[in-house]
């Protein structure tokens, strides 16, 4: 579990890729510069791990675009300390990136290969989630609620009610929606049943699993 020089440069190089692309947050920028993607990526992509590109991962997941990360993270607007609900830990990069810019991270992941994996690994690496847990994300964590932000890491056919639900007022859901390709949705909570929407163009995802049983 190296992280080297040659992996900072890479991870340089990429921060200046996302830079052209338009990410500007500053804090986005510099926990994507900290997160040693390389890590949760298998052995056989390293060379792979600081190309703006998605990589297949287990259960048939990817690891997500450096870019899409980026993106997600900056509409957030993280201030520290902030409560975010993520659904789809998937190999934890994500997870991660939220955990550099301060937040309480509370993490939902449906496939139990990579629960497991991901629930090990994240701490051996220092990233330490307030809870990762196994189960539907299409329903939220209600328990835990309200939430500052929840950001939605894969393609939704629709916009489960829970997780906007789950939002505080002022709080944000960021979701990719679609089947095929997904239009990245932001709602945020104006009141009670009052939300504000747009749309931030089309993305590509692993569609959201939901728990049939």
């Amino acid at each position: 579990m190296e992280d080297t020089f040659k992996h900072k440069g890479l991870r340089y190089k990429l921060v200046n890729i996302l830079k052209t692309k338009n990410i500007k947050d500053e804090k986005v920028l510099k926990a994507i510069g900290n997160v040693p993607r390389h890590l949760f990526m298998d052995s056989g992509f390293l060379d792979h791990a600081y190309q703006d590109k998605a990589f297949p991962i287990a259960a048939d997941q990817t690891i997500s675009q450096p870019y899409t990360v980026a993106f997600q993270s900056e509409l957030l607007q993280i201030k520290s300390g902030d409560k975010i609900l993520e659904i789809g830990t998937g190999c934890g990069y994500q997870t991660a990136v939220l955990l550099e810019l301060g937040a309480k991270v509370y993490s939902i992941e449906r496939q139990q290969e990579l629960f497991k994996k991901t629930s090990k690994f994240l701490p051996k690496l220092g990233y330490r989630a307030k809870q990762l847990v196994f189960g539907d994300g299409y329903k939220g964590l209600v328990e835990e609620a309200p939430f500052d932000g929840v950001i939605v890491t894969a393609g939704a056919p629709y916009v489960p009610k829970p997780l906007l639900s789950q939002l505080k007022i002022g709080g944000k859901l960021i979701i990719p929606v679609g089947e095929d390709v997904q239009i990245m949705n932001m709602f945020i909570r104006k009141g009670q049943k009052e939300f504000e929407q747009e749309e931030f163009g089309e993305f590509r995802f692993v569609p959201l699993l939901e728990d049939k049983n």
